[in-house]
């Protein structure tokens, strides 16, 4: 119970990076939206625009980590833990729904007959939240990290991305003001097709995660650790799962045939531990089975 009250202390705390993305976001995406408009800066409004899906998105960020606290009930008898990846899919689908926008947007701008060189201020702007959101991914990547949480690594990940997104936009703008306004369009491109490729990738490792995937490498790290007690011969089968960050195993091991329950029980219990200190496994079940290798 005390790994359940930690973790549900970890979300709590990484609520406060959910909030800080959404009043930040929320801010920049409306000052690039207003200066783009009154600049005429296709690559501005492209980023402003990916900026609004970032502000939806925190906020299922949010939504997921307080529903992730809810205790078990009798609908969720392992806990509402999967919440919070669930809010990183619904992340990925606001984002390739804004990505496709942006992206016919910004191609009709680009073979439009006429175009013009944005007002200068559109790339101070762009500049100015890049620092802003360098600022904000620190935070929260050092803040998930901490936390353990899932939903807000992919928030911070975005986020760096739209650092160097507004950077590149900035760029793109001065540029275009020295007889190359066609660059302001081909910098909106590219905008949106960074959304689109940071939406297929939280999507991938969302889906990964809800369809029960697992890393390999992660299993055969617990089969050897498991396979250090002396008594544990074999490791017949072993998966696991995880529930937000909360890792559930399931192990058959191989015993000496002649070993008295009382000591299998025992040696569940320390297979138990030892995934629970090395690994932080939540919750591990033991099945043992007698073993047909020859002892001594």
């Amino acid at each position: 119970m005390t790994m359940i009250k930690d973790r549900y202390e970890e979300l709590k705390i990484a609520e406060r990076g959910a909030v800080l993305s959404i009043v930040t976001y929320l801010f920049i995406a409306t000052l690039k939206l207003t200066i783009a408009n009154y600049s005429g800066s296709s690559a501005l409004r492209a980023d402003g625009l990916n900026n609004t899906t970032d502000t939806i998105a925190s906020i299922a960020v949010l939504i997921g980590l307080r529903l992730a606290r809810r205790p078990p009930d009798d609908d969720h008898p392992y806990g509402h833990w999967k919440a919070e990846t669930v809010a990183s899919m619904v992340t990925s689908f606001i984002m390739l729904a804004v990505g496709l926008e942006v992206l016919i947007s910004a191609v009709e701008h680009f073979f439009a007959p006429e175009r013009n060189s944005p007002d200068l201020v559109a790339g101070y702007a762009g500049l100015f939240s890049s620092i802003i959101l360098l600022g904000v991914y620190l935070y929260n990547s050092k803040l998930a990290k901490k936390q353990k949480s899932q939903a807000l690594k992919a928030a911070s990940k975005d986020t760096f991305n739209d650092s160097l997104i507004s950077f590149s936009t900035a760029i793109a703008i001065f540029a275009s003001n020295f007889n190359m306004a066609w660059i302001d369009s081909v910098m909106a491109i590219i905008v949106s097709l960074i959304i689109l490729k940071t939406a297929f990738e939280i999507f991938r490792e969302s889906a990964f995660e809800l369809s029960d995937g697992f890393n390999e490498e992660d299993l055969k790290k617990y089969q050897q650790t498991i396979l250090t007690l002396p008594e544990v011969l074999e490791v017949a089968s072993i998966k696991a799962r995880t529930y937000g960050t909360i890792i559930h195993v399931d192990v058959v091991i191989k015993t000496d045939p002649e070993m008295t329950v009382k000591r299998s029980h025992e040696l569940t219990e320390q297979v138990e531990i030892l995934l629970a200190a090395d690994f932080e496994v939540f919750d591990t079940k033991v099945h043992v089975e007698p073993s047909t290798m020859t002892i001594g």
